[in-house]
């Protein structure tokens, strides 16, 4: 995908309802939907239900004293939203600002958190039977927090507990009212 327009498009910006029809295959158990993306070689997915919307990357307002990853804060519709690079916190090569990157903004327990990600890809439905747990190996990204690989064709896809990766206390953002 070569614009930010067909994934706007394909992404309209959430308020938290969803069609029925969505709703139905969400509950049923036999697929879930990812919003799958991009950190730098590695394609990830994240249950497209805790995302709001997706947003071309704009610089926010640093924060002092913030670890690196935590790139500052941006107004979002008179709402504060923290935005954490996960290119940064996983320890990604480089972290390039292109034309690609996109900032995903999710509702993760009633907060606003802003995800820098290389790019994002589609929106993918995975039967629950194509989704395998994750071996137990170190990466850069704590275990506990894949929630399993999901295999599309030739695509691996590494599927995280967003909610708790974000709202985890090693991001600093738990326990605090940033976003509301």
């Amino acid at each position: 995908m070569g614009m930010m327009e067909p994934i706007q498009n394909m992404m309209p910006a959430r308020t938290g309802n969803r069609s029925s029809v969505a709703d139905a295959r969400a509950t049923t158990g036999l697929t879930r939907e990812y919003l799958t993306f991009r950190l730098g070689n590695e394609e990830y997915g994240i249950d497209i239900l805790k995302v709001q919307e997706i947003r071309g990357y704009e610089e926010p307002t640093h924060i002092a004293n913030a670890p690196a990853f935590i790139k500052g804060v941006v107004n979002l519709r008179g709402v504060i939203v923290p935005i954490v690079d996960l290119r940064m916190r996983f320890g990604c090569a480089s972290a390039d600002y292109t034309d690609f990157t996109v900032t995903i903004i999710l509702n993760l327990k009633n907060r606003v958190v802003g995800a820098v990600v290389d790019a994002v890809s589609d929106v993918m439905e995975l039967p629950v039977d194509s989704i395998k747990p994750a071996p137990e190996m170190s990466s850069v990204v704590d275990a506990k927090f894949i929630t399993g690989l999901g295999q599309v064709g030739d695509r691996m896809l590494i599927l995280l507990d967003i909610e708790s990766l974000i709202l985890s206390p090693s991001l600093g953002l738990a326990g605090t009212d940033l976003g509301n």
